[in-house]
């Protein structure tokens, strides 16, 4: 047994030193030209394919909010969130979202603009109360997010409210 192991950790030894030169036919390493270029796309996500039972990307259907009526922004150790609150037309809002109309988060003169977004079911829904119609909705920005807001607007369908840093 102590003969078969040494002979083999001796082999194993003297094998792991020979590199390429040996294994390969005398090269050193691969050719510059057998290496595949690295890819910016990760290849263990398939591409988009389009398919028989594909379906296609669905409309946009979100309108703005009836009535923005809160506009909070909380400092946090990594940014801030910006909280707002707003009042649906109908009840049954949902999928409120705070989202920039121009699509980027880039801010216009220090102005970050933000439109106040909900869905509605596809069936009529009763009005009812206020309270029944309330929407909250929040928003994190990072400090790099934060570097050139100066003033933060949230617009509804009949309002808009602001809010300026300190």
């Amino acid at each position: 047994m102590k003969k078969t192991l040494t002979v083999l950790l001796a082999a194993s030894l003297i094998l792991s030193g020979c590199g390429w030169r040996s294994w390969f036919g005398g090269r050193d390493a691969p050719p510059s030209g057998d290496l595949a270029p690295i890819e910016a796309t990760n290849p263990l996500i398939p591409a988009e394919r389009p398919g028989l039972f594909r379906r296609p990307d669905a409309a946009d259907t979100t309108v703005l909010i009836a009535k923005v009526t809160k506009l909070q922004i909380d400092q946090t150790p990594t940014g801030a969130i910006i909280l707002a609150e707003g009042i649906g037309s109908r009840q049954g809002a949902y999928a409120a979202v705070l989202t920039p109309p121009s699509g980027t988060m880039i801010p216009e003169d220090g102005i970050l603009k933000l439109d106040f977004r909900v869905s509605y079911p596809p069936y009529d829904t009763p009005i009812g109360s206020e309270q029944s119609r309330k929407v909250n909705d929040g928003l994190s920005l990072t400090r790099q997010e934060l570097a050139g807001i100066r003033q933060v607007v949230v617009t509804g369908a009949q309002n808009a409210m602001q809010s300026r840093r300190r």
